[in-house]
């Protein structure tokens, strides 16, 4: 079954489609270097690149969609402007997005489509035909006649990921369509970073000042050995107060509730934050959600759990590898990644991505019910 993909970022979503019977042949992407990142990764998908709010990108995506037989969209709009039902903004624009997904399902009528965005999207209020409404509302609406539509929140930790992450997902079938597709039990297994990560070689951070790296001096050591599972388990730089604190943080830990060494302002303050900043992962349980700000110690629970080494102190104080993040995010150890990617892309995509394993464990539904 042929299928298009809007709003497709780099396809990370994608990845185990084609297992389950779908081939992705028609993409659409705003960003070049995203839409470049998509091609080197699905070199026979036809990439539109460019906005789909411009009447010849929306017109181009259509024409080729109809050529190919498309039958199956995933779309992922952006609806950065989305709250809660009665606080957000309906004339924000950007909530519109939604809409050029809905005008090419009208188009297309495939027998399937996957609508995904975060979990505010269910909540989500926008102005329609004078009305304000939630964006399922509109969704029923304008498809309903045709479409049997499914909603649901999951969290992708049941469905095989190692990463709590909630999602919104919508799922269409057409009424003659030969499956009422619906959600796959959740799993009773969770799946934790122990059994993810639990087996890479450990790595010690690399300090951005130099008179503070021979407190790591086994750090090219380590390296070297990381290097040898994957040129992408490499350790991000850190500036030393940073790394101190983590030093002393136990496993699903933050640095904020230690007594002594807690992330501080040049006076001896404590640095404002959420009180999950400056925090280690657990090992027992899955990852927490992997953000795009997954570069940075600061952030919300970014940090590596940790082992306790014989000095009292823990390992691994640095955030995760890129390697470590694609196993957390279900992509495949070897992902082509292309050489020409900068690390800040890299992580970016990531984070902004949906684990390509829930996604594949969806889908098969359309398989298992044939």
């Amino acid at each position: 079954m042929n299928g298009l993909s809007l709003f497709a970022n780099v396809g990370i979503a994608e990845t185990y489609l084609h297992d389950v019977g779908v081939d992705i042949v028609v993409a659409n992407e705003l960003l070049p270097e995203r839409a470049k990142f998509y091609q080197h990764l699905y070199p026979e998908c036809e990439m539109i690149t460019g906005d789909i709010t411009f009447d010849e990108t929306y017109k181009k995506v259509i024409s080729e969609s109809k050529a190919q037989n498309v039958q199956f969209i995933i779309a992922t709009p952006p609806c950065q402007g989305m709250s809660i039902a009665g606080k957000s903004d309906p004339e924000d624009e950007r909530n519109y997005l939604v809409m050029y997904a809905i005008h090419a399902i009208l188009d297309l009528m495939p027998k399937y489509v996957l609508l995904e965005n975060v979990f505010m999207q269910l909540k989500t209020v926008i102005k329609f035909q004078g009305e304000r409404m939630l964006i399922p509302e509109v969704i029923e609406k304008v498809l309903g006649k045709n479409y049997y539509i499914e909603q649901k929140v999951i969290d992708t930790k049941f469905y095989g990921v190692p990463q709590q992450r909630k999602r919104a997902l919508i799922l269409l079938s057409r009424k003659d369509a030969d499956i009422h597709w619906k959600f796959p039990e959740y799993e009773s297994h969770i799946i934790t970073l122990q059994e993810t990560i639990g087996d890479l070689p450990s790595l010690d951070p690399l300090i951005k000042e130099k008179e503070f790296r021979h407190i790591f001096p086994d750090y090219e050591l380590k390296l070297r050995k990381g290097l040898e599972i994957s040129k992408w388990h490499y350790p991000r730089p850190h500036v030393w107060r940073n790394v101190e604190v983590m030093m002393h943080t136990p496993t699903g830990c933050s640095a904020r509730t230690n007594p002594i060494y807690f992330p501080k302002k040049k006076d001896g303050t404590m640095v404002g934050g959420a009180p999950r900043t400056y925090m280690r992962m657990d090992w027992d349980k899955a990852a927490p959600t992997i953000t795009m700000f997954n570069h940075t110690i600061s952030s919300f629970q970014n940090v590596h759990p940790g082992r306790l080494l014989s000095d009292g102190l823990y390992s691994d104080a640095r955030v995760l590898t890129i390697f470590e993040m694609l196993r957390v995010m279900s992509l495949p150890d070897d992902w082509n990644i292309p050489d020409w990617a900068s690390e800040h892309l890299i992580r970016s995509v990531i984070g902004e991505g949906v684990p390509p394993l829930a996604v594949k464990k969806i889908v098969e539904m359309l398989c298992l019910n044939k």
